[in-house]
């Protein structure tokens, strides 16, 4: 495959753009399969939508996790994607891919768990069946996460200069609105239970707690699996009495001066937390994520 085709390019993205371009070719997908087939888009899905059902949710618990890649229109998936992209880099600027997927994953599930919990058990909800898909309890996750760790950020929106807990807090009071005059409410309480998530992540991450750190594991088991095992040949190693007991050190195994200034900043952020950060240590830190 030639390093221009579109495989390539895919393989080499990070993973927010991969994410949203698995979001984009579903969407995409279904729409020109339903058309084909002369079905509804959803008739294409219905195993893979999360249901308020308990009894419905044992015969498809995958649809806990697949109902986050599937969106209802247009609009549905250009806001998700487009919000999804500005507070991934975020995310992204200061952590790791694992801690990216993290967050989508266990957001998409704690916002699931809101939504089919809620329909079961607050009276207001008894009687209605319905689905649940978007990836918007994911990217309340992301945003809460990443509006509680740098709270300070800076986020520009049109022309009006903001901070990411302004946004933050406009769109956790805007669902709660929402769901106040019923207007979509399965929706908005899977808004409500992936911010809670990001939200209690970022807190614990502070105080040197990582919640998520067992589903990083688990994601690394899964992936291991479908690694193939290459078996290395035996070497027989000699060793040369004539050389210095003492190594000398490589160009690559020196840490510059930068390097060694943003490992002391991540250190103090994992003993003291993000607010025991100068402003001058948080603006570097933002700066140095933006360079990678």
């Amino acid at each position: 495959m030639a390093q221009g085709g579109l495989t390539y390019k895919f393989r080499t993205a990070d993973i927010l753009s991969k994410i949203i371009i698995i979001n984009i070719v579903l969407f995409v997908g279904i729409f020109v399969g339903a058309a084909l087939f002369q079905k509804k888009p959803m008739d294409l899905v219905h195993w893979f939508v999360l249901p308020n059902s308990f009894n419905r949710f044992i015969t498809q618990p995958w649809s806990i996790v697949t109902y986050g890649f599937l969106h209802a229109g247009f609009w549905h998936i250009l806001f998700n994607m487009l919000w999804l992209f500005v507070f991934g880099k975020y995310v992204l600027n200061l952590f790791s891919e694992k801690r990216f997927l993290t967050l989508y994953f266990l957001g998409t599930i704690c916002g699931g768990l809101f939504y089919m919990i809620s329909y079961n058990v607050f009276p207001a909800f008894y009687g209605i069946n319905g689905n649940l898909i978007g990836a918007s309890a994911s990217v309340m996750a992301i945003m809460a996460f990443a509006a509680t760790y740098s709270p300070d950020a800076p986020i520009r929106i049109l022309v009006i200069n903001l901070k990411l807990w302004h946004v933050a807090l406009f769109f956790v009071l805007l669902d709660l609105l929402s769901l106040a005059t019923m207007s979509n409410p399965g929706g908005m309480i899977a808004h409500l239970g992936g911010a809670l998530f990001g939200y209690i992540y970022a807190r614990q991450l502070m105080q040197g707690n990582d919640l998520g750190r067992w589903f990083e594991a688990l994601m690394e088991g899964v992936a291991n699996l479908f690694k193939p095992q290459k078996k290395k040949p035996f070497k027989k190693v000699h060793r040369n009495r004539t050389t210095q007991s003492t190594p000398s050190r490589s160009k690559g195994t020196v840490k510059s001066e930068h390097q060694q200034k943003v490992d002391a900043i991540l250190d103090k952020i994992g003993k003291s937390g993000y607010d025991s950060l100068t402003k001058a240590e948080k603006d570097f830190l933002f700066k140095a994520g933006k360079e990678h």
